[in-house]
């Protein structure tokens, strides 16, 4: 059964007083790299088969999703739907099915008869001759090429009681890199997002690489404290991704996260940034596209299975440095009598005003921190979003405008609504690729920052 078949036989079976059904086909090709040789390729294939139904037991409208992998007996699954739904107390985020011409419905639907897009190892014909060509120059200095290439297509198909019916598709791709010494003493990374890896350069992440290799070669020990320190791209956006994921207006209405506003109330209206920076999302962003509705498996405080369907328009989350949107659910937007917000699968952050690149910002600084990426991020204080986490594959001391060697890693203790206020400085916004959490999140645009006293806690033995 093909994926639109499985969604209009799974509504046919409904008994239930709604229901919602949805495939995602997907297919992925990848290619993996160790010291300087390509080791292993593969493409793959796989389906997710996904239906909630919706029964209303008196009390209120309760809902039950039951998924499947491969291709199910629709009649189980439905019925498993049916007696999750009955078993379930009431819904206290109900509210009734989106269906077409609802002002809530995407305008585009997308071609639902179409196959599925799909993808191959074919992807990457012009990756796996550059690689070729960067391992021999690495080898050349004796150093290490590591990393992997991934590409996936994934189709969408989205169908409800009433009669909507939707579909994206939605390549993602990624390719890391990473540069050691032999004796892995010394370590160095780059990364790139893309869709389709027309417009990915081995070469210049290669070179990108090799510069940082070259940096890392004089070692400085340095103890923690706040020191000025440059983010780049990749590092910004893993700490927006994590202020991004908690912009829930339940709980900031409710006084659960940084964006309550001391006293009661949500922090809307408030100045949160020092520039005049813009944090955004667009399913329409050139090069960082994605679904422009909602498609949902199971309600939280970000999102609710009665809003599948629901259209995820452009919004700004911050305009000019102000706190203008968050993320909320048309059951919650009706309590509080708000506008009703969905999340969008991409980011940009950017300063409307900034010239500078990345190497004029290195250039403009007379001593501090430049950093490669985080990892290991993890939430320490919800009400101020603190955060700790690691440096990774890289931070470099910049004095008097250049690199001068490479410092010892550190565990960081920041809040990104915090550095959000205190930056002074933004270079022109780029596409980059969050290295923290590019397993679920890639489409990101981001400027490099500066913050002129960031929290290095402590020193990490980690090289």
């Amino acid at each position: 059964m093909t994926g639109q078949q499985i969604v209009e036989a799974a509504l046919a079976a409904s008994t239930a007083d709604g229901a919602v059904a949805y495939v995602v086909d997907s297919s992925e090709a990848n290619l993996r790299w160790a010291s300087n040789s390509l080791t292993t390729n593969g493409a793959m294939r796989s389906r997710q088969v996904v239906v909630i139904s919706f029964v209303d037991g008196g009390a209120g409208m309760a809902a039950g999703t039951v998924a499947r992998t491969g291709t199910p007996d629709v009649a189980e699954l439905v019925a498993a739907s049916e007696q999750a739904a009955r078993d379930a107390g009431p819904a206290e985020d109900a509210v009734p099915l989106i269906g077409p011409g609802d002002p809530m419905a995407p305008v585009s639907a997308g071609d639902w008869d179409a196959d599925p897009a799909t993808t191959s190892i074919e992807v990457f014909g012009d990756v796996a001759p550059a690689l070729g060509q960067a391992f021999g120059e690495a080898g050349g200095r004796d150093e290490l090429l590591f990393g992997f290439a991934e590409h996936q297509m994934s189709t969408t198909w989205l169908g409800t009681s009433t009669g909507l019916r939707l579909r994206h598709d939605q390549p993602t791709g990624r390719v890391e890199l990473n540069g050691k010494t032999r004796d892995f003493g010394r370590s160095v990374w780059a990364g790139v997002g893309t869709r389709d890896f027309t417009d990915v350069s081995i070469e210049a992440l290669a070179a990108d690489v090799q510069r940082k290799m070259a940096w890392s070669q004089r070692r400085v020990d340095l103890p923690a404290g706040r020191y000025e320190t440059l983010l780049p791209p990749s590092a910004v956006s893993d700490l927006m991704i994590y202020a991004y994921w908690t912009m829930e207006a339940r709980d900031a209405d409710e006084g659960r996260n940084v964006y309550a506003r001391p006293g009661g109330g949500n922090r809307i209206g408030d100045r949160i940034c020092g520039l005049p920076l813009t944090l955004r999302s667009d399913p329409a962003e050139p090069g960082l596209e994605s679904a422009p509705f909602q498609v949902v498996g199971g309600s939280s405080g970000a999102a609710s299975v009665f809003d599948n369907g629901m259209a995820t328009p452009a919004t700004d989350w911050i305009a000019g440095g102000v706190l203008t949107n968050l993320v909320r659910p048309r059951a919650w937007a009706l309590q509080q009598t708000a506008p009703a917000v969905g999340a969008v699968d991409n980011i940009v952050l950017g300063d409307p005003g900034a010239t500078a690149t990345t190497d004029e910002m290195i250039a403009s600084t007379q001593r501090g921190l430049l950093l490669t990426t985080l990892w290991y991020i993890r939430e320490v204080d919800p009400q101020t979003l603190l955060l700790t986490g690691l440096t990774r594959d890289g931070v470099f001391l910049v004095e008097d405008g250049e690199v001068t060697g490479a410092v010892n890693n550190f565990r960081f203790n920041e809040s990104p609504v915090s550095l959000l206020g205190r930056a002074t400085q933004a270079s022109v916004t780029e596409r980059t690729l969050p290295r923290e959490w590019n397993d679920w999140f890639t489409r990101a645009a981001m400027p490099m920052l500066r913050v002129p006293d960031f929290n290095m806690s402590s020193v990490s033995p980690a090289s």
